[in-house]
C-alpha cells in the first residue's frame, strides 16, 4: 500500500499543482476581492470529476465557501479537510520580484499570493477528494472538504457556516491545510479582545488650564498594561500546555490636527490565553488596571471596556485524533514531523469551542507567507499528498 500511495501521490502532483496555478491566478484576498471567480474555479473542476459538492452562505446570505461531501458505504464517523482560498493581502507589490497573481513554477518554485497559504492544500484536498471517490462503499463514516474564502478576515464564515448547516454531518475532527514541512500545529493559544474607550476633558492645547487628554490618559494605561505580570509557563501545569499568555496593546486611535486635545482615545487590546490564563483571567487583568488608571487620573465618564472576541486555547496529545493520523502517516513516509502547539489562534480554536478536535500546519516548505514573494517548494509535494492520503485512509478505515 505504501508504494502504491507514494505513486499515486508522484502522479496527482502535476494536476494538483494545475489547479493551484488557476487559483493563484486569481485575486482572492481576504475582504478585498470578489470570491466568485476562485470559487468558479473549483466548482468547475468538482463539476468536470463528478464530486458532490454545495455552496455554503452565512447568515446574510454571502457566498462564504464551498464543501465536498464523499459519503462512505459503511456506518462511522466523519472527518473533514480544510483549507483556505483567500488570502492575506499582497502589501507593496512594488516590493515583489514576481507579480503576486504570477501563479508560475520557477526552479521548482510554485510563486504567487495564495501559493503557500493555501491555494496548494486547497487543490490537493479536491484531489484526495476525487481518489476516494471511487472507492466510496468501502468507507466507513465520511470525509468532508472545506474550501474557505472567509478566513484571513478573521471572520471564518465558511466553517460557521458548515458547523451551522442542518445538511452536513457533525465532523469527529478537522485537518486545517497550512504549509511548514517539519511541524503539524495540535494546539494554539486561545485570545481574548477588547476595545477599551479612554475619555477625558477635551480642551484647546494652547490654553492655560492643563488638561490630562485622551491620548494622555491611554498612553499611561498602556504602561499599566505593558507592565502587567503575566504567569509564565508552569512545570507542575497538568495540561502541558508548553507556551505563556502574552497581552498586546494592537491599535492606538485619538485626536485630529493640532490645537485639541481630544475628549477619546480607544486602542485595541489582544490578550493570548492559555489553560492556566484563560478569558476570565485577561479580562479580569484587564479591568484592574483601567480601575488603577481612572483611580490615578480621575475623568468625567470611566474607562470603557468593550469585549469583541474570546476563543478558547486547544491542544491535542500526538495519541489523539486526528493529530495521530497524520503524524502516523507521516512517520511512514519517512519524514519526522514534530506536533507543535502556536502561539497564534487559527480556525482551531474555534472548532475547539465547538469540541472538535483540529490540526494545521503540515504542508510544503514555503517562503514569503503573508510577505512579499510568497512561494510554496514543489519537492516535498509527493510525500505531503501521499500523507494526507494515508491519514484520510486510516481515518475512514479503509487502509
Amino acid at each position: 500500500m505504501s508504494g502504491e500511495l507514494r505513486a499515486a501521490a508522484v502522479e496527482r502532483c502535476a494536476s494538483v499543482v494545475g489547479l493551484a496555478q488557476e487559483l493563484i491566478r486569481l485575486p482572492s484576498r481576504g475582504g478585498i476581492d470578489d470570491y466568485g471567480p476562485v470559487l468558479g474555479v473549483l466548482e468547475g473542476w468538482l463539476t468536470d470529476r463528478a464530486l458532490p459538492h454545495r455552496r455554503l452562505h452565512d447568515d446574510k446570505g454571502g457566498l462564504v465557501g464551498l464543501v465536498v461531501e464523499i459519503a462512505g458505504g459503511r456506518p462511522g464517523p466523519w472527518w473533514a479537510l480544510d483549507a483556505c482560498v483567500d488570502t492575506a493581502p499582497f502589501g507593496d507589490e512594488a516590493a515583489w520580484s514576481f507579480p503576486p497573481t504570477a501563479g508560475d513554477v520557477v526552479e521548482g518554485w510554485l510563486r504567487g499570493r495564495g501559493a503557500a497559504d493555501s491555494k496548494l492544500a486547497a487543490s490537493m484536498f479536491c484531489h484526495i477528494a476525487a481518489d476516494l471517490q471511487p472507492r466510496a462503499a468501502e468507507l466507513q463514516g465520511g470525509l468532508a472538504v472545506l474550501l474557505d474564502v472567509d478566513e484571513h478576515t478573521g471572520g471564518f464564515g465558511s466553517a460557521r457556516a458548515y458547523l451551522a448547516d442542518p445538511q452536513a454531518a457533525r465532523p469527529a475532527g478537522v485537518v486545517i491545510g497550512y504549509p511548514g514541512l517539519e511541524d503539524l500545529v495540535v494546539g494554539g493559544r486561545g485570545l481574548w479582545r477588547a476595545v477599551i474607550s479612554v475619555h477625558a476633558p477635551s480642551g484647546h492645547s494652547g490654553s492655560s488650564r492643563t488638561v490630562v487628554g485622551g491620548i494622555s490618559r491611554a498612553a499611561r494605561l498602556v504602561h499599566l498594561l505593558d507592565a502587567t505580570d503575566l504567569p509564565g509557563v508552569r512545570a507542575d501545569d497538568a495540561t502541558g500546555f508548553p507556551l505563556p499568555p502574552k497581552l498586546s496593546v494592537t491599535a492606538f486611535h485619538s485626536g485630529q490636527g493640532f490645537s485639541v486635545t481630544p475628549d477619546l482615545c480607544e486602542l485595541n487590546v489582544d490578550v493570548r490565553t492559555t489553560p492556566g490564563f484563560d478569558a476570565h483571567d485577561a479580562e479580569t487583568l484587564v479591568r484592574k488596571a483601567v480601575a488603577e488608571l481612572d483611580a490615578e487620573l480621575p475623568a468625567p465618564r470611566p474607562t470603557g471596556i468593550t469585549p469583541v472576541a474570546s476563543w478558547p486555547p486547544f491542544r491535542l496529545a500526538p495519541h489523539e485524533q486526528p493529530a495521530a493520523a497524520v503524524l502516523n502517516a507521516a512517520a511512514a513516509e519517512g519524514l519526522t514531523v514534530r506536533a507543535k502547539t502556536a502561539g497564534p489562534s487559527n480556525i482551531g480554536n474555534l472548532l475547539a469551542g465547538e469540541g472538535i478536535p483540529a490540526t494545521a500546519g503540515f504542508g510544503p516548505a514555503h517562503e514569503g507567507l503573508h510577505g512579499i514573494d510568497e512561494r510554496a517548494h514543489l519537492a516535498e509535494l509527493p510525500q505531503v499528498y501521499a500523507v494526507y492520503h494515508r491519514a484520510v485512509l486510516d481515518l475512514l478505515q479503509a487502509l
